[in-house]
């Protein structure tokens, strides 16, 4: 690799560290190039990244980016899952590390807090960003559709009331 590609590299880096609500690292030793696709894939699905580079180019980027933190996890054989949304990345990391031991989380960052191993764990388990949206909009509708039976209940009171009259008429 030339100056010019480290380079190139390096900007990248800091782009991700810059914008990404959540950087996780991970030691990947021992992975087959199938099982590193599959981490990939399952990171595509969840609108987040895989970034696997070289220690000391990430370290020159994260100079004074808010998540330099993780510069002490930069060592060995490291990947970085990455995302703008704060919990998607530390979602897709635990699952594969559940699925990999191979695969050893070695923490992270969100935003300028540092992630030790238990702290990516507790932010996999909070609900993403899409499963809050559903859940607003789950309160805000739930109010809505109680006004909408309440209007309609006394028309349907109405009519099941003279339905009962009906068949008393017609069975007297």
């Amino acid at each position: 690799m030339d100056r010019a590609q480290k380079e190139k590299v390096v900007e990248e880096l800091g782009q991700i560290f810059e914008s990404s609500g959540v950087v996780v690292v991970a030691h990947y030793e021992g992975l087959t190039v199938a099982e590193m696709q599959d981490l990939r894939s399952r990171a595509r699905e969840a609108e987040a990244s895989v970034r696997v580079a070289k220690n000391r180019l990430a370290k020159i980027a994260l100079d004074g980016k808010p998540c330099a933190s993780i510069a002490d996890y930069l060592s060995g054989m490291t990947v970085l899952t990455f995302s703008e949304d704060p919990v998607a990345a530390a979602k897709v990391a635990e699952g594969f590390a559940k699925d990999n031991k191979k695969f050893e989380i070695l923490g992270g960052a969100m935003g300028e807090n540092a992630l030790d191993r238990a702290g990516v764990e507790a932010v996999s388990k909070m609900p993403s960003r899409e499963e809050l949206i559903a859940s607003i909009v789950g309160c805000i509708a739930a109010p809505a559709s109680n006004i909408a039976g309440a209007i309609g209940a006394p028309a349907s009171n109405i009519a099941s009331i003279l339905s009962t009259i009906e068949e008393k008429a017609e069975a007297a």
